[in-house]
């Protein structure tokens, strides 16, 4: 795919060009973890699905950058997004008439490729006759080089969970692989009704990303009790999957995980913790705010194609309700087993 006007030439992106678009991400202001060029080999290698990275050039510099993937599912429909999986994306350009440029050549693209909509994750509006999800919002805040500060500027009651976590002799180790935070989320989400990825999908995220992905585990007496799995980018810290054990609650293990993500993210040099995408008023959005967090909404644009209207493939559509509770029921090793065929086309 290949496309010029005015000198600036849009085309796709591919294995031998290079680390020019990760340069380019590094570098931009709103570039975000999820517009890194691996996510193209993550779609590809975890879930099989055909990723579209587009890239803007004139004079033989990049200009601008848009990640695409194509998820086609018979339950869910067929989409094109940025980022799929993901809870940010969109274009990345100099300025706004190279972002146009990206935008349209993505519209093309679904239109030729007959999906039923294109899906831009932005962090900001950036078309206003597109129709717009406001779902989502996602929980971003400073933190203090002082885990002392830290620690003081989390609320009081949300504070004694982190102290009664420390009290119980919670203890936190980062591991080599990823299997062990795995069991632990996929015991999670089970609880909650939400059908699993794949174990191969978190092995290729580290594959990819290496020190940028790290898996904490929250052990007591050596046995795992929660976990997360973070996406590191430039001086943030982004814990993405998470959970806990039947025994977390009473340990108040979540609480202490991300207090100890934090401490040792401060550690590294952090300044940012990226608490992630919530729906509004469930719980992990209540949750984020008892740790002092305020939400920033996100703009999910959508160009329809075959589509007449945006779609609403989440758990709070109440036509999954049954499907949910249903799922929670599931034995854990069957809800393994049969969740990743689902959650590969959940997008």
């Amino acid at each position: 795919m290949s496309t010029q006007a005015h000198d600036l030439e849009i085309r796709e992106w591919g294995e031998s060009d290079g680390g020019a678009w990760d340069v380019f991400v590094e570098a931009h202001p709103e570039a975000t973890f999820f517009h890194y060029s691996g996510w193209k080999t993550v779609l590809e290698r975890a879930f099989r699905h055909r990723a579209y990275f587009l890239y803007a050039r004139r004079d033989g510099a990049i200009r601008g950058v848009l990640p695409l993937g194509r998820v086609r599912s018979r339950l869910f429909g067929d989409a094109l997004i940025s980022t799929p999986f993901c809870v940010y994306g969109g274009a990345l350009a100099v300025d706004e008439e190279v972002a146009r440029r990206l935008e349209d050549a993505a519209c093309a693209l679904a239109e030729r490729l007959g999906v039923d909509h294109l899906e831009l994750r932005n962090l900001r509006r950036r078309r206003a006759d597109w129709p717009c999800k406001d779902l989502y919002v996602t929980f971003r805040k400073e933190i203090d080089p002082d885990p002392e500060v830290n620690l003081a500027a989390v609320p009081r009651k949300q504070r004694a969970m982190i102290r009664k976590g420390i009290k119980a002799g919670l203890e936190g180790r980062i591991d080599a692989d990823t299997d062990t935070v795995y069991d632990v989320y996929s015991e999670s989400v089970r609880n909650l009704g939400t059908p699993v990825f794949s174990r191969r999908y978190f092995r290729v995220l580290k594959e990819v990303f290496g020190g940028r992905c790290e898996a904490l585990t929250i052990t007591r007496g050596g046995r795992p009790v929660a976990g997360v799995l973070s996406f590191y980018f430039r001086d943030e810290v982004i814990p993405y999957y998470g959970g806990g054990t039947a025994a977390a609650r009473a340990l108040a293990g979540n609480d202490f995980l991300y207090w100890e993500l934090m401490r040792r993210a401060c550690a590294r040099g952090c300044r940012v913790f990226d608490f992630g995408r919530s729906k509004r008023d469930v719980g992990s959005y209540r949750f984020k705010k008892h740790w002092g967090f305020e939400p920033r909404p996100l703009f999910y644009e959508y160009h329809l194609v075959r589509a007449r209207e945006v779609p609403d493939v989440n758990p709070l559509n109440p036509k999954y309700r049954l499907f949910i509770e249903a799922w929670k029921r599931l034995p854990l090793g069957l809800s393994r087993r049969l969740g990743p065929p689902i959650a590969r086309n959940l997008g």
